[in-house]
């Protein structure tokens, strides 16, 4: 768990690559270049690279239908995700998948999800199989609070409870289940709350501080490799954007919507690097124009590449 000065200035890459990805999605979204919905994790940045921060390529996670940000934190390349949403020959799923089914199970991705709760009995199978084989290998499923009103959830948590499976659930509390607030869809508070159902810890955390995400995930993550079976971690976030992009998001308060923009986990943790002598503002500045550069490219890539070609309709769809 040490932070190290190039641990924490990889965590400031990281959240700015995902906040650089998804601001530019905006922009090509409204102009017309990207093919059908996408689901942006503007807002929710420290979450997603937080937990992933103790994961490595042998780990898994599962996604959701607002999955750039884990799939960025997890090692996903920006050129073929980006090409993914264009619906380009070149991207993840050669186009086939789109924004919401991006997967690279070398990276141990094992792909974003449209259907709300599918997620979780696909992490529990993962987990699964790492108790059986053997490994030190965690599963970390990443869902909404919308998600833990699933039969899906419930039924996974159980099972993993029971065989202590190496499996975080990490719910992503961004307060909305598309239009619901989670104050008008559940009678509990804290979504962690659940887990003294199953007997296994769950804690709260501010899923706007990297930091205090990381912190949470890697006692949970190394719960797991020992064998000491899941745990939940709640992490209090906020959609900063409608829960699809062109839902004008009217059913918010305003108030809220402004107090919780001024939550921002980027300006946060850039504050918090400049106290601590961890970096200067020239220094992240130049993590700045990098990451631009890299999104930039990656938007060229995909305008340049090949779309599929219908003879290649039924390609990678089943088994040789």
């Amino acid at each position: 768990m040490e932070l190290t000065k190039e641990k924490l200035l990889g965590f400031y890459e990281t959240m700015l690559t995902i906040r650089a990805f998804e601001s530019k999605a905006v922009e090509l979204f409204a102009d017309n270049q990207l093919p059908g919905f996408v689901h942006l994790y503007l807002g929710e940045e420290a979450v997603a690279t937080g937990v992933c921060g103790s994961l490595t390529t042998k780990d898994y996670i599962t996604s959701t239908h607002r999955g750039h940000g884990h799939l960025l934190a997890k090692g996903g390349k920006v050129d073929l995700m980006m090409a993914e949403l264009f619906g380009k020959s070149t991207g993840y799923c050669k186009g086939k998948g789109g924004s919401m089914h991006i997967a690279d199970v070398e990276l141990g991705i094992l792909g974003a999800n449209g259907i709300v709760g599918a997620g979780q009995p696909i992490a529990a199978g993962a987990a699964f199989a790492c108790k059986y084989k053997n490994t030190d290998a965690v599963t970390v499923c990443f869902f909404g609070d919308g998600a833990s009103n699933r039969g899906t959830f419930h039924e996974a948590f159980n099972m993993a409870a029971i065989w202590k499976l190496p499996l975080v659930f990490v719910c992503e509390n961004n307060m909305y289940g598309i239009s619901n607030c989670q104050r008008e869809h559940m009678r509990v508070t804290d979504v962690s709350d659940r887990a003294a159902a199953y007997g296994v810890p769950g804690v709260t955390v501010d899923g706007n501080d990297v930091i205090a995400v990381y912190e949470a995930a890697a006692e949970a993550i190394e719960r797991a490799r020992k064998g000491d079976g899941p745990s939940l971690i709640e992490c209090k976030t906020w959609r900063w954007r409608g829960h699809f992009e062109g839902d004008p998001g009217a059913y918010k308060d305003p108030a809220e919507q402004e107090a919780w923009l001024k939550k921002d986990p980027i300006p946060r943790f850039e504050q918090k690097l400049v106290e601590l002598n961890y970096a200067t503002q020239a220094e992240l500045a130049e993590i700045k124009a990098k990451v631009e550069a890299q999104i930039d490219a990656a938007i060229r890539f995909s305008q340049q590449s090949p779309d599929p070609t219908p003879e290649d309709a039924l390609t990678d769809v089943y088994a040789e």
